[in-house]
Protein backbone atom coordinates (compact mmCIF):
# COMPACT_ATOMS: atom_id res chain seq x y z
CA UNK A 1 0.00 0.00 0.00
CA UNK A 2 1.22 3.70 -0.97
CA UNK A 3 1.89 6.14 1.49
CA UNK A 4 -0.91 8.28 -0.37
CA UNK A 5 -3.32 5.02 -0.28
CA UNK A 6 -2.95 4.84 3.92
CA UNK A 7 -3.33 8.21 4.05
CA UNK A 8 -7.15 8.11 2.29
CA UNK A 9 -7.31 4.74 3.80
CA UNK A 10 -6.72 6.38 7.25
CA UNK A 11 -8.95 8.88 6.89
CA UNK A 12 -11.59 6.86 5.79
CA UNK A 13 -11.50 4.66 8.96
CA UNK A 14 -11.49 7.84 10.95
CA UNK A 15 -14.36 9.46 9.64
CA UNK A 16 -16.32 5.68 9.92
CA UNK A 17 -15.18 5.10 13.47
CA UNK A 18 -15.94 8.95 14.70
CA UNK A 19 -19.39 8.34 13.35
CA UNK A 20 -20.02 4.61 15.14
CA UNK A 21 -18.46 6.18 18.43
CA UNK A 22 -21.52 9.10 18.14
CA UNK A 23 -24.39 6.62 17.45
CA UNK A 24 -24.75 8.17 13.60
CA UNK A 25 -24.85 5.79 11.69
CA UNK A 26 -26.80 2.25 11.77
CA UNK A 27 -25.20 -1.30 10.30
CA UNK A 28 -26.39 -0.58 7.59
CA UNK A 29 -25.43 2.33 6.72
CA UNK A 30 -21.85 1.23 8.37
CA UNK A 31 -21.54 -1.43 5.49
CA UNK A 32 -22.30 0.57 2.79
CA UNK A 33 -19.91 2.89 4.05
CA UNK A 34 -16.91 0.63 4.07
CA UNK A 35 -17.74 -1.55 1.12
CA UNK A 36 -19.83 0.19 -1.68
CA UNK A 37 -18.52 1.94 -4.56
CA UNK A 38 -18.46 5.62 -5.47
CA UNK A 39 -22.02 5.56 -7.72
CA UNK A 40 -23.54 3.58 -4.71
CA UNK A 41 -22.50 5.98 -1.98
CA UNK A 42 -23.38 8.92 -4.24
CA UNK A 43 -26.79 7.86 -4.55
CA UNK A 44 -27.54 6.71 -0.92
CA UNK A 45 -26.52 10.49 -0.30
CA UNK A 46 -28.84 12.11 -2.92
CA UNK A 47 -31.22 9.62 -1.76
CA UNK A 48 -31.14 11.05 2.06
CA UNK A 49 -30.51 14.71 0.10
CA UNK A 50 -34.00 14.52 -1.62
CA UNK A 51 -35.40 13.38 1.46
CA UNK A 52 -33.89 16.37 3.60
CA UNK A 53 -31.89 14.15 5.71
CA UNK A 54 -28.88 16.88 5.52
CA UNK A 55 -27.06 15.29 8.13
CA UNK A 56 -27.60 11.04 6.40
CA UNK A 57 -26.53 13.24 3.42
CA UNK A 58 -23.44 14.90 4.20
CA UNK A 59 -22.29 11.66 5.90
CA UNK A 60 -22.25 9.68 2.72
CA UNK A 61 -20.56 12.42 0.78
CA UNK A 62 -17.91 12.98 3.51
CA UNK A 63 -17.50 9.38 3.17
CA UNK A 64 -17.55 9.15 -0.35
CA UNK A 65 -14.68 11.85 -1.13
CA UNK A 66 -12.15 9.95 2.11
CA UNK A 67 -12.68 7.10 -0.03
CA UNK A 68 -12.92 7.91 -3.64
CA UNK A 69 -11.61 11.32 -3.66
CA UNK A 70 -10.91 11.52 -7.45
CA UNK A 71 -13.99 9.87 -8.83
CA UNK A 72 -16.23 11.75 -10.94
CA UNK A 73 -19.39 10.67 -8.15
CA UNK A 74 -16.73 12.91 -5.29
CA UNK A 75 -16.75 16.21 -7.54
CA UNK A 76 -20.84 16.03 -7.52
CA UNK A 77 -20.95 15.54 -4.00
CA UNK A 78 -18.48 18.09 -3.16
CA UNK A 79 -21.41 20.55 -5.17
CA UNK A 80 -23.90 18.84 -3.28
CA UNK A 81 -22.33 19.45 0.21
CA UNK A 82 -22.81 22.90 -0.50
CA UNK A 83 -26.43 22.96 -0.37
CA UNK A 84 -26.41 20.31 2.37
CA UNK A 85 -24.45 22.28 4.98
CA UNK A 86 -26.38 25.60 3.74
CA UNK A 87 -30.17 23.57 4.31
CA UNK A 88 -28.81 22.21 7.53
CA UNK A 89 -27.94 25.78 8.51
CA UNK A 90 -24.09 25.12 9.07
CA UNK A 91 -23.27 28.43 7.07
CA UNK A 92 -19.67 28.30 7.82
CA UNK A 93 -19.16 25.44 6.10
CA UNK A 94 -21.27 26.01 3.23
CA UNK A 95 -19.02 29.20 2.93
CA UNK A 96 -15.95 26.52 3.56
CA UNK A 97 -17.01 23.65 0.85
CA UNK A 98 -18.19 26.63 -1.84
CA UNK A 99 -13.98 27.77 -1.29
CA UNK A 100 -12.50 24.91 -1.60
CA UNK A 101 -14.46 23.42 -5.01
CA UNK A 102 -13.47 26.72 -6.36
CA UNK A 103 -10.03 26.19 -5.35
CA UNK A 104 -9.74 22.49 -6.48
CA UNK A 105 -11.86 22.88 -9.74
CA UNK A 106 -11.55 26.42 -10.95
CA UNK A 107 -12.66 24.85 -14.80
CA UNK A 108 -15.23 22.91 -13.76
CA UNK A 109 -18.34 23.71 -15.60
CA UNK A 110 -20.54 23.99 -12.15
CA UNK A 111 -18.35 26.71 -10.55
CA UNK A 112 -21.12 29.11 -11.14
CA UNK A 113 -23.38 26.55 -8.94
CA UNK A 114 -20.54 27.14 -6.37
CA UNK A 115 -20.60 30.65 -6.41
CA UNK A 116 -24.80 30.94 -6.61
CA UNK A 117 -24.52 29.13 -3.45
CA UNK A 118 -21.89 31.15 -1.42
CA UNK A 119 -24.01 34.32 -2.25
CA UNK A 120 -26.79 32.80 -0.85
CA UNK A 121 -25.02 31.81 2.29
CA UNK A 122 -24.19 35.50 2.59
CA UNK A 123 -27.67 37.17 1.26
CA UNK A 124 -29.21 39.04 3.99
CA UNK A 125 -32.75 38.23 3.54
CA UNK A 126 -35.92 40.34 4.29
CA UNK A 127 -36.33 40.99 8.17
CA UNK A 128 -37.79 38.14 10.32
CA UNK A 129 -40.75 38.03 11.96
CA UNK A 130 -39.28 39.86 15.18
CA UNK A 131 -38.36 42.63 12.92
CA UNK A 132 -40.94 42.99 11.57
CA UNK A 133 -43.07 42.69 14.66
CA UNK A 134 -40.86 45.78 16.08
CA UNK A 135 -40.82 47.59 12.68
CA UNK A 136 -36.79 47.88 12.79
CA UNK A 137 -35.40 49.94 10.08
CA UNK A 138 -33.34 47.82 8.05
CA UNK A 139 -31.55 50.88 6.88
CA UNK A 140 -30.54 51.57 10.24
CA UNK A 141 -28.80 48.17 10.50
CA UNK A 142 -25.14 47.52 9.54
CA UNK A 143 -24.90 45.47 6.50
CA UNK A 144 -22.60 42.67 7.80
CA UNK A 145 -22.96 40.11 4.49
CA UNK A 146 -24.71 41.97 2.62
CA UNK A 147 -21.25 43.55 0.70
CA UNK A 148 -19.95 39.78 0.45
CA UNK A 149 -23.14 38.80 -1.09
CA UNK A 150 -23.44 41.46 -3.75
CA UNK A 151 -19.93 40.73 -4.59
CA UNK A 152 -20.16 37.38 -5.17
CA UNK A 153 -23.33 37.56 -6.98
CA UNK A 154 -21.20 40.51 -9.23
CA UNK A 155 -18.56 37.82 -9.62
CA UNK A 156 -21.26 35.21 -11.34
CA UNK A 157 -22.32 37.72 -13.67
CA UNK A 158 -19.23 38.73 -14.67
CA UNK A 159 -17.66 35.23 -15.27
CA UNK A 160 -20.45 33.41 -15.99
CA UNK A 161 -23.19 35.86 -17.92
CA UNK A 162 -24.87 32.93 -19.55
CA UNK A 163 -25.25 31.04 -15.98
CA UNK A 164 -28.93 29.88 -15.33
CA UNK A 165 -28.66 31.51 -11.90
CA UNK A 166 -27.38 35.18 -13.15
CA UNK A 167 -30.85 36.40 -13.38
CA UNK A 168 -32.07 35.21 -10.01
CA UNK A 169 -28.77 36.63 -9.13
CA UNK A 170 -28.80 39.90 -10.89
CA UNK A 171 -32.65 40.55 -9.04
CA UNK A 172 -30.97 39.55 -5.57
CA UNK A 173 -28.04 42.33 -6.21
CA UNK A 174 -30.92 45.01 -6.70
CA UNK A 175 -32.43 44.14 -3.32
CA UNK A 176 -28.80 44.05 -1.70
CA UNK A 177 -27.71 47.36 -4.25
CA UNK A 178 -30.65 49.04 -2.55
CA UNK A 179 -29.94 48.21 0.75
CA UNK A 180 -26.42 49.21 0.57
CA UNK A 181 -27.17 52.26 -0.79
CA UNK A 182 -30.26 53.31 2.15
CA UNK A 183 -27.06 52.18 5.07
CA UNK A 184 -24.89 54.70 3.45
CA UNK A 185 -27.30 57.67 3.88
CA UNK A 186 -28.14 56.64 7.43
CA UNK A 187 -24.37 56.81 8.05
CA UNK A 188 -24.62 60.09 5.91
CA UNK A 189 -27.25 61.23 8.22
CA UNK A 190 -25.05 60.75 11.31
CA UNK A 191 -22.94 62.61 10.22
CA UNK A 192 -24.82 65.57 9.21
CA UNK A 193 -26.53 65.45 12.95
CA UNK A 194 -22.89 66.29 14.37
CA UNK A 195 -21.39 68.64 12.42
CA UNK A 196 -19.42 66.27 10.31
CA UNK A 197 -19.82 67.27 6.76
CA UNK A 198 -16.93 66.17 4.57
CA UNK A 199 -17.71 62.81 6.58
CA UNK A 200 -21.26 63.27 5.31
CA UNK A 201 -20.35 64.28 1.73
CA UNK A 202 -17.88 60.73 1.00
CA UNK A 203 -20.37 58.72 2.43
CA UNK A 204 -23.58 59.76 0.43
CA UNK A 205 -20.92 60.88 -2.53
CA UNK A 206 -19.86 56.54 -1.83
CA UNK A 207 -23.66 55.41 -2.74
CA UNK A 208 -23.79 57.50 -5.75
CA UNK A 209 -20.76 56.45 -7.36
CA UNK A 210 -20.92 52.55 -6.32
CA UNK A 211 -24.92 51.88 -6.62
CA UNK A 212 -26.27 53.48 -9.34
CA UNK A 213 -29.89 52.97 -9.68
CA UNK A 214 -31.19 52.69 -6.54
CA UNK A 215 -34.02 54.57 -4.50
CA UNK A 216 -31.78 55.54 -2.49
CA UNK A 217 -29.93 58.45 -4.38
CA UNK A 218 -32.39 60.87 -4.17
CA UNK A 219 -31.35 61.18 -0.51
CA UNK A 220 -28.18 61.06 -1.01
CA UNK A 221 -28.03 63.83 -3.71
CA UNK A 222 -29.88 65.80 -1.15
CA UNK A 223 -27.40 65.25 1.56
CA UNK A 224 -24.67 66.20 -1.19
CA UNK A 225 -26.43 69.45 -1.57
CA UNK A 226 -27.08 70.71 2.45
CA UNK A 227 -23.49 69.28 3.37
CA UNK A 228 -21.71 71.18 0.20
CA UNK A 229 -23.54 74.45 1.18
CA UNK A 230 -22.86 74.40 4.76
CA UNK A 231 -19.08 73.91 4.01
CA UNK A 232 -19.12 76.97 1.31
CA UNK A 233 -18.94 75.13 -1.76
CA UNK A 234 -21.91 76.21 -3.44
CA UNK A 235 -21.18 75.18 -7.09
CA UNK A 236 -21.00 71.30 -5.60
CA UNK A 237 -23.99 72.03 -4.41
CA UNK A 238 -25.60 73.34 -7.48
CA UNK A 239 -24.27 70.32 -9.00
CA UNK A 240 -25.98 68.06 -6.94
CA UNK A 241 -29.32 70.17 -7.08
CA UNK A 242 -29.12 69.75 -10.68
CA UNK A 243 -28.73 65.89 -10.83
CA UNK A 244 -31.67 66.35 -8.70
CA UNK A 245 -33.74 68.47 -10.79
CA UNK A 246 -32.91 66.07 -14.14
CA UNK A 247 -33.58 62.95 -12.84
CA UNK A 248 -36.17 63.36 -9.81
CA UNK A 249 -38.44 66.96 -11.16
CA UNK A 250 -37.05 68.32 -7.33
CA UNK A 251 -36.66 72.49 -7.83
CA UNK A 252 -33.16 73.56 -6.06
CA UNK A 253 -33.35 74.12 -2.33
CA UNK A 254 -32.48 77.74 -1.54
CA UNK A 255 -28.91 78.06 -0.49
CA UNK A 256 -28.34 78.80 3.57
CA UNK A 257 -27.18 81.82 4.54
CA UNK A 258 -24.94 80.70 7.61
CA UNK A 259 -22.00 78.21 6.67
CA UNK A 260 -19.99 76.30 9.51
CA UNK A 261 -16.27 75.57 10.30
CA UNK A 262 -14.85 72.03 8.92
CA UNK A 263 -14.85 70.12 11.99
CA UNK A 264 -12.69 66.83 12.76
CA UNK A 265 -14.32 63.98 11.87
CA UNK A 266 -16.00 61.37 14.45
CA UNK A 267 -15.07 57.74 14.31
CA UNK A 268 -18.21 56.67 12.05
CA UNK A 269 -20.44 54.47 13.47
CA UNK A 270 -20.12 50.58 13.85
CA UNK A 271 -20.42 48.37 10.32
Amino acid sequence: MTRLARFFHLAVMTTISTLVLTGCIGDRRLEIMQNAGPEELYQEGAREMAESNFGAALTYFEVLEARFPFSTYSRQAQLDMIYGYFSGGQTEQAIDAADEFETENPSHPRVDYSLYMKGLVYFDKEPNFLERFFRINMSERPPKDTLQAFNTFQDLLQRFPESPYAPDSRERMIFLRNRLAAYENYVADYYIERGAYIAAINRAKYAVEHYPGAPAIEESLITLSQAYSMIGMPDLASDAQRVLEINFDIEPAPQPDNQVEIIELEPPPAN
